[in-house]
């Protein structure tokens, strides 16, 4: 009888890879503990993002994978997640209670980002995060419809807010502090204090992802988010539309040049599907997310449709992972988090924590 290694069993897991971020697994990191005991096999995988709904389905394909090694007398696999802070600009350090800052940002507007940024939210909850969403549109703040939410929010010591929540998710928004038909006629420095005020006066509770909804563009708002936020990753929402995808680029050139890392481009409105007689058109040109992402070398983390139930529910306060979350449109929403939230996962771990302060004093 052939006698398993430890060996035997690390070189077999080499050869499966995570689709979600495209490693094998023992290049990314994920198998904690292996375990032989008389040809017995057990494998402990801990995922670095959240992928409720994928468990049990790598959990059967690792155990399939390793019971086709010669010998093998069984094989139990244990698979699980486990979310920590990443990285962010070098001259900043991540928020208390806030692990990691996902920006989505879009070059122009119209493209459905704020959708696409509510809908990720709900889809890392429902995969199993701790998420918060912070509405960074200050001049057409769109979370709280979306989200079904209105009224002040709460404050207990007349000087922070907590966050209001609706399906599981945290959430603020300027929206929350004005009324839905006033304007905020603000100059940029304004804006961006609101912003500032906004992130660091809210009260968000032990967050594993916070997704900063941004306005379109590349202005004060995405630049102070740029220099002075702790952002883990961006994430570029566009449509195949040529002038849609020559603004997005410049969102994506922003963020390379101060060196946040851009996760991949999502493609919004890529196809559009008659909902009478189910004929398929690509209303605004095909292939043209993709296209980006592989010229500027980003993962392309999937495409979505245009599709009028997105819209209307969305617009009733329910967005589609909330309202519908067996749904096609569901399901595309939470293989692109995962998929995300996979690729911040391979990036370097956040250190600033382990490194004591050093004070220098006059003796």
């Amino acid at each position: 009888m052939t006698e398993l290694s430890k060996a035997d069993v690390e070189q077999s897991l080499k050869a499966f890879t995570d689709p979600n971020h495209g490693l094998d697994l023992m290049t990314a990191k994920s198998v904690k503990t292996i375990m032989i005991e008389n040809n017995q096999v057990s494998v402990k995988i801990e995922l670095g993002y959240p992928a409720g709904s994928y468990h049990a389905e790598l959990k059967t394909a690792v155990e399939n994978h390793l019971n086709k090694l010669p010998g093998v007398a069984g094989v139990r696999v244990e698979v699980g997640s486990k979310i920590i802070a990443h990285a962010v600009q070098q001259t900043l350090k991540p928020l208390a209670n806030i692990k990691n800052i996902i920006a989505i940002a879009s070059g122009k507007g119209g493209v459905g980002k704020s959708t696409t940024s509510v809908n990720l939210a709900l889809a890392l909850a429902a995969e199993g995060a701790q998420v918060g969403i912070l509405d960074a549109d200050i001049y057409g703040p769109s979370i709280p419809t979306m989200l079904g939410l209105s009224g002040l929010p709460e404050s207990r010591d007349n000087k922070t807010m907590m966050p209001k929540e609706a399906y599981g998710i945290q959430t603020m928004s300027i929206g929350y502090l004005v009324e839905a038909d006033q304007a905020v006629i603000w100059r940029g420095p304004m804006v961006t204090n609101a912003l500032q005020q906004l992130l660091r006066d809210t009260n968000w509770s032990n967050l594993d992802y916070l997704i900063i909804d941004l306005p379109p563009g590349t202005g004060d708002i995405q630049l102070t988010l740029s220099q002075q936020i702790p952002v883990s990753g961006a994430i570029i929402v566009t449509t195949p539309q040529d002038i849609a995808l020559i603004d997005a680029q410049r969102g994506l050139a922003m963020f390379n040049k101060v060196n946040v890392p851009v996760l991949g481009v999502v493609e919004n409105m890529s196809i559009h599907i008659c909902s009478h007689c189910g004929h398929a058109e690509p209303i605004f040109g095909e292939g043209g997310g993709k296209i980006m992402a592989e010229t500027n070398h980003v993962d392309f983390l999937g495409a979505l449709p245009l599709d009028i139930n997105i819209r209307i529910q969305a617009d009733s306060g329910r967005p589609t992972v909330a309202a519908d979350p067996d749904s096609q449109s569901a399901q595309m929403y939470k293989a692109i988090a995962r998929k995300a939230a996979a690729k911040l996962a391979l990036r370097t771990r956040d250190f600033s924590s382990k490194f004591p302060t050093i004070v220098i004093q006059n003796t």
